[in-house]
């Protein structure tokens, strides 16, 4: 082969080493970003799905989906008034826990569709609440499994007060979440009195 040759040859491994180095980039990229935003939520859709690729893609369909989505943040009179009635059922725990327990559930799902979520199926909620709210789908889900149960008088007082406590942090980050600032991040905003009872 002729030094031309040689030099054509050279410069095609290069330019193919630095094509795969790209795509392997690339994807190393958008994984850490996927792992970022949805924290624990990634980890338990690659457990649940063939492959890490399908799981990736149904977390960033998941983002395509949300980013349609018209999600707003509560006007305060709303906040304000969503705090006084979750205090009014955290009180009415005390004697009725299985109905506080299923007005929390309602409680969570108003402020949901407050907020512009959709609200008709539970795993579409869970969807569409991971893209934003990932670190608090596992209390979610584990509050909605103990209000099933309870419906069916099937949860104990200790399982009915730790429901209480996980729809509260959905509750609390839904409430507390102020608009993206303009660097593109949400801030949260601090805590209402009435909500921190």
């Amino acid at each position: 082969m002729t030094p031309v040759a040689w030099l054509v040859v050279a410069i095609a491994i290069v330019v193919v080493i630095l094509a795969v180095g790209y795509v392997v980039m690339t994807n190393l990229n958008r994984r850490r970003r996927l792992k970022e935003r949805f924290g624990p939520e990634y980890d338990r859709t690659v457990r649940e799905r063939d492959s890490r690729k399908e799981a990736e893609q149904e977390l960033h369909a998941r983002e395509l989906r949300h980013s349609r989505l018209d999600v707003r943040p509560l006007s305060q009179e709303s906040r304000t008034a969503y705090a006084r009635k979750w205090s009014e059922v955290q009180e009415r725990f005390v004697d009725a826990p299985g109905f506080a327990v299923t007005e929390a559930d309602a409680l969570v799902t108003s402020v949901m569709t407050d907020r512009g979520y959709p609200t008709e199926d539970f795993e579409q909620r869970l969807s569409d609440l991971s893209v934003e709210h990932a670190s608090t789908l596992d209390h979610y889900r584990r509050a909605h499994e103990i209000s099933r149960r309870a419906a069916r008088q099937d949860a104990t007082t200790e399982e009915l007060r730790q429901a209480m406590v996980h729809y509260r942090a959905l509750f609390q980050e839904l409430l507390d979440e102020v608009p993206a600032r303009s660097d593109g991040h949400r801030a949260v905003r601090s805590s209402t009195k009435e909500a921190d009872r």
